[in-house]
């Protein structure tokens, strides 16, 4: 019988959990968005279009770095175009994670910025997946377990999936 290998991660702070967890948001949103078609941006699936719902990620991201800074406000901005925004978005994580990632004290609980910004985000993720769906363009299915997954790397360049359905 094989001994049982068991791996043990220990994260050295609540910034590195906050950080990982922003790491996976891109990956799987990354996931969400690539090779979609042009038409997929304004897609109607009967609520917010896939531009709308990113604008609004990219609106998340820029209030909780605005809440780790200690001078939260929040900003509903004018939705960009689609490949404008995907740019956006992904600007907006990466401050956030640069933040978390500096010296810099995070004046917000770090509990609240999880439940709030960043579980809002990673909900919209699996939205923008689905809606993927609907439009007639799905996505892959991904054992995201196994996804590689660094710390940092929270731009729209992500690495192939590991194993897909």
């Amino acid at each position: 019988m094989r001994a049982r290998l068991r791996y043990i991660f220990r994260m050295d702070s609540q910034s590195d959990l906050l950080r990982h967890t922003l790491a996976t948001l891109a990956y799987r949103t990354s996931r969400a968005l690539e090779n979609a078609p042009e038409s997929f941006a304004n897609f109607d699936g009967a609520g917010r279009r896939p531009v709308q719902i990113l604008a609004h990620m990219g609106d998340l991201f820029d209030w909780a770095l605005s809440m780790a800074q200690g001078k939260p406000a929040w900003h509903n901005s004018e939705t960009l175009a689609w490949p404008e925004e995907q740019q956006r978005f992904f600007a907006a994580l990466g401050a956030f994670d640069q933040y978390l990632a500096s010296d810099a004290p995070i004046q917000a609980p770090v509990e609240r910025l999880l439940q709030g910004p960043i579980a809002d985000a990673l909900s919209h993720a699996g939205q923008l997946a689905m809606l993927r769906r609907l439009a007639g363009a799905p996505i892959r299915g991904e054992n995201y377990y196994v996804a590689s997954i660094t710390v940092g790397q929270v731009d729209a360049a992500q690495p192939a999936p590991v194993k897909t359905f």
